[in-house]
């Protein structure tokens, strides 16, 4: 399949963002009353909003992926840190506005190379698209937003259907939703039917955000993760960022299931 080159979607009109820099961090907006992405300045790798590292909370399922694909790029928080903190591990990002793709140096997003690809392209197009091809990917993160919140192909059954079908047999989906948008409750049942049930939802540190994860395969359980296998593959800064915020996530499930919840 070709990807898109990012003139393709010149035409389609995308809102260009903007970047606050306050010395210390660097922020990306598509409005002011809106975060997408916050970097520091003297530490790029690091995880800096909280949602992401709730997103990491894949690592209790699938440890050592061999090929990560992420739609939307923002800032590149995420795609740094994989990148820096999983290096047997391939990605392909996906992100449909070339004014966020134009930002990659702002924000310190390598180079692409023989395992990290950054690729022009509709990601619920690029997922459509695979049909019939083997799956592929072992984690598949979905965090697009643009400036008006989720866009409804990226958040539709058919888009969690296509996400199903591109992950590899016991792959990981990690989706980052709006906690008090009304349509939350309908997004989540979305990722639970396309997933036969198997998915479970998880509130990041601030609450405003919740990470849905879901399983091709392997239960989403509690009995199925190690907080030790899940932090063995990163750097001791990486470990001292997210071991809490695993160990978090894994009480949370296992309250759920002890509730019959998960």
């Amino acid at each position: 399949m070709a990807p898109a080159q990012p003139g393709d979607f010149l035409s389609l009109q995308f809102v260009q963002p903007f970047v606050r820099n306050d010395g210390a961090a660097k922020s990306l907006h598509f409005t002011l009353g809106e975060l997408q992405s916050r970097m520091l300045t003297r530490m790029p790798w690091r995880l800096e909003v909280d949602y992401t590292r709730t997103m990491m909370g894949f690592l209790l399922f699938r440890p050592a992926p061999v090929h990560i694909c992420m739609i939307g790029l923002g800032g590149g928080s995420l795609a740094k840190f994989c990148y820096r903190q999983l290096p047997a591990s391939k990605m392909t990002v996906l992100e449909i506005n070339p004014y966020v793709i134009a930002l990659r140096r702002e924000f310190q997003i390598p180079d692409d190379d023989e395992r990290f690809t950054v690729v022009a392209a509709d990601g619920a197009l690029y997922l459509q698209n695979a049909q019939g091809e083997n799956p592929d990917f072992d984690v598949l993160l979905v965090d697009g937003f643009d400036q008006e919140g989720q866009p409804p192909a990226l958040c539709s059954q058919r888009f969690y259907d296509d996400c199903f079908a591109a992950l590899a047999e016991g792959g990981v989906l990690a989706v980052n939703l709006h906690y008090d948008h009304p349509d939350y409750p309908v997004l989540a049942d979305r990722i639970s039917r396309s997933f036969g049930g198997n998915a479970v939802e998880v509130l990041a540190e601030e609450k405003s955000n919740a990470i849905v994860f879901a399983s091709k395969g392997q239960a989403i359980s509690p009995r199925n993760m190690s907080l030790p296998h899940s932090l063995a593959g990163l750097d001791q800064a990486a470990r001292m960022q997210l071991k809490g915020e695993l160990v978090r996530i894994a009480w949370e499930m296992k309250n759920l299931d002890q509730h019959g919840l998960a």
